[in-house]
């Protein structure tokens, strides 16, 4: 009588225990002044947490999405509503709410994977000492930091100087609002291109919402630059680009890992035209690569037709999503419990580390326990825009060739101590 008593609570409590979920939180700009970006980067996290809970992939997730329309104040609010939620890990998105909560994520133990590449988020045992740079143990994000794409894209710009047979010093200039966000590699960038050889010019601010830039567009044609960095995302970063040609100012773009994509390169034209820029996946969307197969079964997640186009910054959430997955799959071996400390110590499990079947997609990732750096290759593609992109859609305009992502060159950057946090 007994044993049949058990086995039947225990039949009972079986299907229960099956449908435990973890739960993680999700920060998304979906409706703020990076939501041009953020609302691709965070549909690419969603349906990847959903496709890994459909195909048993890590352990089965409750994901409870907050859209903070990249207010910082929202964020923390939110971060605390979660604590008591007691999240075991966390994606979020901006520079200024990252960095905000980097001591709340350190003491409460959560794995915090941002879309902010922060370099100061790489300092994980504090080690470096830098002026206003803590020990982040718990803070990972997928790519090269913004300070570590831009010292490759001056690299290439040394080259690219003495390739065209130029006389004297080149000169480089800073762009963007006056933020954490843009800050973040400034004087890391200023700082190379003066060991370079780059004559620095002052820097040019502009807000992180698209307006007229022609005033900025003018003083970078007065100051004779030749390279220039756009800190911003797309949108405001289109805005620039559209000033600038109707101004006449012949100047290499960089733009940063946010700052170009396929829609702004429909969004700005032909203004869009040879800008140079971070790309964090080995493929693009419609390229053949062993992993691409899982990205379009996940991209079916939100897009049952199978006809959406799916920018870089997608590509990138998948990548980024899919790292907590594993990480998360580490932490529950061998029955171990979903702690925050499993979790992160789940991202030191691999090296050399692509995400089980999204070879030739997701770069390979290296992090150790004071080092989060991920890593220190940059692939860098060039914008080509050759004719209207006023008429048809993304994927019409790749179609044609319209548009198209240019593979330039990859950069691999010695891992400098001194570039640890900065």
């Amino acid at each position: 009588m007994k044993k049949t008593i058990l086995a039947a609570a225990l039949a009972l409590s079986l299907p229960a225990m099956a449908q435990t979920r973890t739960p993680i939180g999700h920060l998304m700009d979906n409706s703020g002044p990076t939501s041009d970006v953020g609302v691709p980067y965070g549909q690419g996290v969603t349906d990847t947490l959903a496709w890994a809970n459909a195909n048993n992939r890590g352990r089965p997730t409750n994901v409870l999405g907050f859209d903070y329309g990249y207010q910082a104040p929202r964020a923390v609010s939110q971060y605390q509503a979660w604590s008591r939620d007691r999240v075991a890990a966390i994606q979020g998105w901006g520079t200024v709410d990252t960095e905000a909560l980097v001591r709340f994520v350190t003491r409460d133990r959560i794995p915090f994977v941002s879309g902010s590449y922060s370099a100061a988020l790489t300092d994980a045992g504090g080690r470096s000492g830098r002026q206003g740079v803590e020990a982040a143990p718990y803070n990972f994000f997928y790519g090269p930091s913004y300070s570590d794409a831009l010292r490759a894209m001056l690299l290439w710009a040394r080259d690219d100087w003495r390739a065209r047979g130029q006389a004297g010093a080149p000169r480089y200039v800073h762009m963007g609002a006056n933020h954490p966000y843009p800050n973040s590699p400034k004087e890391a960038g200023e700082t190379l291109a003066r060991e370079l050889g780059f004559e620095v010019l002052p820097a040019i601010q502009f807000a992180l919402t698209p307006g007229d830039y022609t005033a900025q567009c003018l003083t970078l044609r007065s100051g004779g630059a030749h390279y220039a960095y756009l800190g911003n995302t797309a949108g405001s970063n289109i805005s620039v680009l559209r000033a600038c040609q109707t101004a006449g100012v012949q100047v290499q773009f960089l733009g940063n890992v946010w700052g170009m994509d396929e829609n702004a390169m429909k969004a700005a034209g032909i203004a869009a035209n040879g800008v140079v820029f971070p790309v964090r996946s080995l493929a693009v969307w419609g390229q053949q690569a062993p992993g691409m197969a899982n990205v379009q079964a996940i991209s079916r997640i939100s897009d049952a037709a199978g006809t959406a186009y799916r920018p870089v910054h997608y590509i990138a959430g998948v990548c980024a999503a899919m790292l907590m997955v594993e990480a998360m799959e580490s932490a529950g071996e061998n029955g171990g419990a979903m702690t925050g400390e499993r979790i992160r110590n789940g991202f030191y499990a691999r090296q050399n580390w692509v995400p089980r079947g999204f070879d030739g997609v997701c770069a390979p990732s290296n992090f150790t326990a004071t080092d989060h750096r991920g890593t220190l290759a940059v692939p860098l593609y060039r914008a080509r825009v050759t004719g209207d992109t006023a008429t048809g859609s993304v994927a019409e305009l790749v179609a044609a060739g319209t548009i198209r992502l240019e593979p330039v060159t990859t950069i691999t950057l010695d891992r400098r101590a001194d570039w640890l946090g900065w």
